[in-house]
């Protein structure tokens, strides 16, 4: 298979024009607030204890790892959602699966864990967990089982603190609130520099190459979510990124189900209200759905990606739809001095670095928050 060069500083096409202001985002834990929302009716009993935890200064995985150590189980037995990120303050549900055993003191695994006498390995000299609330079921944690997640974000820095600037910002969010955003995967997705990408194009070149079942994963989504994008920002180009072409897909607004045009009045009314969405595909082995223009406008991008089409294909990943179009939910937004703070509810595996990248023309990330 030929060597793949990819533009991994490609800009994908924005759905609103620049304000052209800047500003930093996560100069300290708590400028980025996430917290998880689920929807679970507690059975009160059952073998399995759910715990909801708020975490700063620590990833996901390993927190998974602490609370495997405090019970006494192996890491397999301790579920979650989705991964949380480490330079935030998220609050997040994890459960363990305790058969037979009551259920643990988790105010002596929080003194244990500022004690660091629970901890494994030190993540570093900034995490902080604190067990909120628990409940027994019968069920564990699935990946996936999110309803939403709702963000409280700082912006500090600003490059323009002026009256109307501020009042720029607050009618974006009102643009947004209406209209929704590109409903494209952040940079996270892909990795540090891009290089779950580049792990993609080594796995299709060689597909023995040895990998645990989670990278590989990690590095297939990685591959289908960059052609996903590249298909979303031509549609953005051409200004059908929430509008109806021959040929398309729709998606029902927060949910999975798709169906194809059938040549419904009511399509167009029903994209303007945001109750349906158009989809682009999540490249892999099956039923593309799509035919006609939209079927060919997918087909160009693709192609232009024949490591990774073929790559997947030969994984025997199944293709899937993505709605091109993201509802922002409860959109809000104030100053604070010369801060900008908004706040806003997304579908879980949606990124809420897109909204902010569509209110702000650049943002400066700082990699160590600061605790205040």
């Amino acid at each position: 298979m030929d060597n793949i060069i990819l533009d991994k500083n490609v800009s994908f096409a924005k759905v609103y024009q620049s304000l052209n202001v800047t500003a930093t985002l996560k100069e300290h834990f708590e400028d980025f607030i996430v917290e998880e929302n689920l929807s679970v009716d507690f059975s009160g009993e059952g073998e399995h204890c759910w715990i909801y935890v708020k975490k700063s200064g620590c990833n996901t995985d390993w927190v998974a790892q602490q609370l495997a150590f405090f019970c006494g189980v192996k890491k397999m037995a301790v579920s979650y959602a989705g991964l949380k990120d480490r330079n935030a303050i998220t609050s997040q549900w994890f459960s363990v699966q305790l058969p037979g055993k009551p259920t643990p003191d988790w105010t002596k695994f929080e003194m244990d864990f500022s004690s660091n006498e629970v901890k494994s390995e030190v993540e570093s000299q900034t995490e902080k967990v604190q067990v909120l609330k628990s409940f027994r079921h019968n069920k564990k944690l699935q990946r996936g089982a999110l309803k939403s997640n709702s963000f409280k974000i700082k912006l500090r820095g600003l490059s323009d603190t002026q009256d109307k600037t501020f009042e720029l910002l607050a009618q974006r969010c009102e643009e947004i609130a209406k209209i929704g955003i590109a409903n494209y995967f952040g940079e996270q997705r892909f990795g540090r520099n891009s290089n779950n990408l580049d792990q993609a194009a080594k796995l299709f070149r060689n597909p023995r190459f040895k990998l645990s079942k989670h990278k590989r994963g990690l590095y297939l989504s990685a591959a289908r979510s960059w052609m996903f994008n590249h298909i979303l920002s031509e549609r953005i180009k051409r200004d059908i990124w929430n509008k109806r072409v021959a040929g398309d897909v729709f998606m029902l607004d927060g949910k999975s189900a798709c169906f194809k045009d059938d040549g419904d009045d009511q399509i167009a009314q029903r994209l303007f209200a945001n109750e349906i969405h158009p989809t682009a595909i999540l490249w892999g082995e099956g039923d593309v759905m799509v035919t006609a223009d939209a079927a060919e406008l997918e087909s160009q991008v693709i192609d232009q990606f024949p490591v990774f089409r073929d790559g997947l294909i030969s994984a025997r990943l199944q293709a899937q739809r993505r709605a091109c179009r993201l509802k922002v939910e409860n959109m809000g937004n104030y100053r604070e001095n010369d801060d900008f703070v908004v706040s806003f509810t997304l579908t879980s595996g949606s990124y809420a670095t897109m909204v902010l990248a569509e209110i702000f023309s650049d943002l400066v990330v700082q990699s160590q928050p600061t605790i205040r």
